[in-house]
């Protein structure tokens, strides 16, 4: 290796070291460290008995946990294509340069910007049965959107689209930014109108950006901070264990039953799971190249 390789290398190691130090310290360490907890029966008061493989055989007869895992597969697979093409839409929107796009792509990235434990308490203030704003104003008096267990899901996932739609939608701005704009010269040229331009020139072109926006919606609507947050103040789990996603119930073995080895094999198993998907995403489109 030359002298300057050597020194563009150590210069890339230098720089990439805070962040790699960072992962393996508040990343990787606790993963393996909880991956570990596994195998011990834990109770959090200083009790911890070697267990083995138990833990992971008791997953098998745990029908509350399938269940579980059912809900968070029906709240990704409604949350994960809402909020894509949530943030797509308003990125198309407010592309093009109008007086006040500042402060309208401003005011849709807004709740992205607050926490999701305030955000909680506000729809829980406003889908209050009878009282709340939402049932004031539709006129659904009778409708409980918390407590009916066929659409406590679905208004988690409508809130969590909400919440992140103005994030994406940043995401996929950006990706429209970096499209040359003697492409769409071209297709208007060649007689294409906004369908055509759309689909011949901006969906090729952000694919990589879409890539990026659907593996990260994945994860959010698996582990992320809605998956978790949102359940806990608004729902609890409930109603009949209706909105009881994975993270929520390894919360529910660890922290109510003190059961703490059972839950770290609960989220082993599932970033194993969400690993093999995210894995499969990258191996069908080679992340994000979707071309031969």
């Amino acid at each position: 290796m030359s002298r300057v390789k050597r020194s563009d290398a150590s210069a890339a190691a230098a720089f990439l070291a805070p962040d790699a130090l960072g992962l393996l310290l508040f990343i990787a360490l606790p993963a393996l460290l909880a991956l570990m907890v596994g195998f011990f029966e834990v109770d959090g008061f200083g009790n911890v008995e070697w267990a083995g493989l138990e833990n992971f055989r008791l997953m098998a007869g745990d029908g509350l946990l399938w269940k579980s895992f059912g809900i968070t597969l029906g709240y990704a697979a409604l949350f994960v294509p809402l909020a894509f093409f949530a943030g797509l839409g308003l990125a198309l929107l407010v592309s093009e340069h109008f007086p006040g796009v500042a402060v309208v792509r401003a005011a849709l990235f807004l709740p992205n910007a607050v926490s999701l434990v305030v955000i909680g308490l506000l729809w829980q203030f406003l889908l209050t049965d009878k009282t709340g704003a939402v049932a004031k104003l539709t006129g659904l008096d009778e409708v409980s959107w918390l407590g009916d267990p066929t659409l406590a899901l679905l208004t988690l996932v409508l809130i969590s689209v909400w919440f992140l739609m103005g994030y994406q939608m940043l995401i996929f701005l950006g990706g429209l930014q970096d499209i040359p704009r003697e492409y769409y010269d071209a297709a208007t040229v060649d007689g294409g109108g906004p369908w055509q331009r759309f689909r011949h020139v901006t969906w090729p072109m952000l694919r990589p950006t879409s890539f990026f926006v659907l593996v990260t919606s994945l994860i959010n609507a698996v582990t992320g901070l809605q998956a978790f947050d949102l359940v806990y103040v608004l729902t609890s789990g409930g109603p009949a264990n209706s909105t009881t996603t994975v993270v929520y119930y390894a919360y529910q073995q660890a922290f109510l039953f003190g059961r703490f080895g059972y839950a770290s094999a609960i989220c082993a198993l599932l970033v194993v799971a969400l690993g093999a998907i995210t894995g499969a995403l990258f191996a069908l489109t080679r992340g994000g190249r979707f071309d031969a």
